[in-house]
């Protein structure tokens, strides 16, 4: 079920959840007038469908916005954010499939080989924006037959028509090297980061010299990123039946209050209701908000 954000947000809804008959797929159908989502990657992919209103979606080369009869692609780790582009906000279906996921329908219907991308970030797609929002109603009316066909003939025509091969990784120059490093020390002592300047002594560099090699490799400051690996964390916790108090003091946020606000600005629900949806028996029959 949806999770209203509070107050004057009660015209706002969102449903993050997983079904048992797709593994290795995350769902968001949602309707977000003043949320916002702070800048942030995923593991896996994002396949959205807006259906109503416009997302604008902020992405290291540009602002994209996402109207209905598009089809938002962002490939693994790619940083961005988004928010409302027109007063009314907009309504969406998302699928997170996992790269694995994706990998595997690549290998079956496609010539592409090793890790593959999308091409573009949004095309104009009205036809596969309807088989987006068809997985989700497959998925709350209980049918794995139907949501995991449907999401492989999505994913597959998306792959064929905007599918490449990565590019092989290049050996890392000095400053990438720094910024690897970097983020292994910040994953190894998430819940008492060293500061800026702490790591660029560690790293044998300058703060802002590290912080340009960070921001080059990732798309983000390294607080920014620490953020985004602590929700990571927090959410594998919650799955995990942890609960949300305790989940916050092992990734290194202060108290509940500042793993609710930035889990909610990055997952799009608060970790209440991401845990209680994980938790659930599904059941036939539709659920959610229309």
């Amino acid at each position: 079920m949806g999770s209203n954000q509070g107050g004057d947000r009660t015209d706002e809804w969102a449903r993050h959840w997983q079904y048992p008959g797709v593994p290795g797929l995350d769902l968001l159908r949602a309707r977000y007038v003043r949320h916002s989502f702070s800048r942030h990657s995923h593991e896996g992919y994002v396949l959205g469908a807006v259906r109503r209103g416009v997302e604008d979606v902020v992405l290291p080369d540009g602002t994209i916005q996402a109207r209905p009869g598009t089809v938002v692609m962002i490939n693994p780790e790619v940083p961005h954010s988004a928010h409302a582009g027109v007063p009314e906000g907009w309504s969406y279906a998302t699928l997170y499939p996992s790269s694995r996921l994706v990998a595997g329908i690549a290998e079956e219907e496609t010539t592409l080989r090793g890790t593959v991308a999308f091409a573009e970030t949004i095309v104009e797609d009205e036809s596969t924006a309807r088989l987006v929002r068809a997985v989700h109603r497959a998925a709350e009316e209980g049918n794995a037959l139907a949501a995991d066909t449907v999401l492989r003939v999505a994913v597959a025509r998306l792959l064929r028509r905007h599918g490449r091969s990565a590019p092989p990784r290049t050996p890392l120059v000095a400053g990438a090297r720094a910024a690897a490093t970097a983020r292994e020390v910040l994953l190894d002592r998430m819940a008492a980061p060293p500061s800026l300047e702490e790591l660029a002594r560690e790293l044998d560099t300058s703060p802002f010299a590290l912080l340009r090699a960070f921001k080059a490799a990732y798309g983000m400051p390294p607080h920014t990123w620490l953020t985004n690996a602590r929700v990571r964390a927090a959410r594998r916790l919650l799955e995990d039946g942890t609960a949300p108090a305790a989940a916050a003091a092992v990734v290194g946020f202060s108290d509940q209050p500042h793993l609710n606000r930035h889990f909610t600005r990055i997952v799009g629900v608060p970790p209440g209701a991401y845990q209680r949806e994980r938790a659930r028996t599904y059941k036939t029959g539709r659920q959610g908000p229309p």
